[in-house]
């Protein structure tokens, strides 16, 4: 993956797996709900730390689930909900194992058009419209591998997507909260 940078959790090696590994970004968005962003894209770099290997979808794919979900329940757990995030990112790797090889960068290096990368982010466990709009963004701005059209389908909000330095995750979180309030009037 020829990424940018992913300034985002505070933690230059959990930033640098990010760049490095599109698997774990994949779960850092997977992840990035009830708890903090910063938290979200960090519990890839802690998962390979406790699996004592490399992030690889078809290798977690392949592992017992109940184990693998074990791992996120470790102190300090990997998710608000360990159990049922757990869950949701095995489900994520085996079916980037059955549908990509195990290769996520094929979800978006293949998409002929950013409505086709939009729809095999949907298909994913776990990504609902939000998230895969956001991955959208993230696959086009920071990646810079976004296919034809994806600034069409990605977020029109502010999202992780624009966090070009650690410092600008406090105004995307209060960007999120503007609009929250704004949609409950």
């Amino acid at each position: 993956m020829t990424a940018k940078t992913f300034p985002w959790t505070g933690d230059s090696k959990a930033d640098a797996l990010l760049a490095d590994n599109s698997l774990a970004l994949m779960l850092g968005m997977l992840l990035d709900q009830q708890v903090k962003m910063e938290w979200a894209f960090r519990a890839p770099y802690l998962l390979e730390q406790r699996l004592g290997q490399q992030l690889d979808a078809g290798k977690i794919a392949q592992m017992d689930p109940e184990k693998f979900v074990a791992l996120f329940s470790d102190k300090p757990a990997l998710h608000r909900f360990p159990g049922s995030m757990g869950k949701r990112a095995h489900a994520l790797c085996e079916a980037i194992a059955d549908s990509y090889d195990g290769k996520p960068e094929r979800i978006w290096q293949e998409a002929e058009s950013g409505e086709a990368l939009y729809k095999r982010l949907r298909d994913l466990p776990g990504f609902g419209e939000a998230k895969a709009r956001i991955f959208v963004g993230i696959v086009g701005k920071r990646l810079g591998e976004g296919p034809p059209g994806w600034e069409q389908v990605a977020a029109d909000w502010a999202s992780i997507a624009d966090v070009d330095t650690f410092d600008r995750i406090e105004e995307i979180r209060e960007a999120k909260r503007a609009m929250k309030a704004k949609e409950k009037k």
